[in-house]
């Protein structure tokens, strides 16, 4: 994990913090820090401690979007940057078993923005912002935002948002479902660590085929619901955190589960 240049990582009592780290530009991603994001989220995938992963940003922001001065002067296929740099992070995001918690302390503009909407849930400083920025440039949303935006917030607002490029604030933001939660700036890290407490002492197992049980659900049928509930049901009453949760049930104690 010393190993990253521009991330910083923490694990803590089964809390993966990832931080983004070039505050000078305010996180600004250019290929090395997209590359070792990828490489973060195989990381958290694979290690069993990890029962929750928090990712925000090192400063002021939380990340700015690509790093458009890194990237003058170069001629790139746009193609092949998302399918090489960007589309991987989304998808390990999504397909991870496991909560990620996107802490908002910032700003989150463009590719940033997407990557905050590809998180579970986003609790955001109340000085935070989100904006759909690619307009600007004369570019569309791309990293997972024309799929997150109008499951949010509707089909009507999230064109707004995407074709004016609109400045949401965090309270704001809240207030029509773009994130879960705004709160004082002073009280980021408190927030954060309530969703933290709870879901490194959850049934991780649990928490991760529910992930899987929403995600499918936005592309599937009530009939292909109703069977993948049952199969997903199957695999959570197989587990030691189900056999602990009666157990504790029966005796009337917290349960305590350990993931699996």
């Amino acid at each position: 994990m010393s190993s990253y240049k521009f991330l910083l990582y923490r694990l803590d009592n089964g809390v993966a913090t990832i931080t983004l780290n070039r505050p000078d530009v305010y996180n600004a991603l250019n290929d090395e820090i997209t590359f070792e994001l990828q490489d973060a989220f195989k990381a958290v995938a694979k290690d069993e401690s990890v029962r929750v992963v928090v990712l925000t940003g090192e400063g002021k922001a939380f990340c700015s979007g690509q790093d458009l001065k890194a990237s003058q002067g170069q001629k790139r296929s746009f193609l092949d940057s998302l399918h090489k740099r960007y589309n991987p992070i989304i998808r390990a995001m999504r397909n991870l078993p496991k909560p990620v918690i996107c802490r908002l302390n910032g700003v989150a503009a463009g590719a940033g923005c997407s990557i905050a909407l590809a998180c579970d849930l986003i609790v955001a400083s109340e000085d935070a912002t989100l904006i759909e920025v690619f307009i600007n440039i004369g570019l569309v949303p791309d990293s997972g935002s024309s799929w997150f935006l109008p499951r949010l917030v509707g089909t009507a607002k999230a064109f707004e948002l995407a074709s004016m490029g609109t400045k949401v604030k965090a309270k704001d933001a809240e207030a029509i479902g773009l994130i879960t939660k705004a709160v004082p700036a002073d009280q980021l890290d408190k927030a954060v660590a309530d969703y933290t407490s709870y879901y490194s002492q959850a049934p991780t197992k649990a928490i991760g085929l529910i992930k899987k049980m929403l995600n499918k659900a936005s592309n599937a049928s009530l009939d292909e619901m109703l069977d993948y509930e049952a199969y997903c049901q199957e695999i959570a009453g197989n587990s030691e955190d189900y056999q602990e949760g009666v157990k504790a049930f029966l005796e009337k104690r917290k349960a305590a589960f350990k993931g699996r």
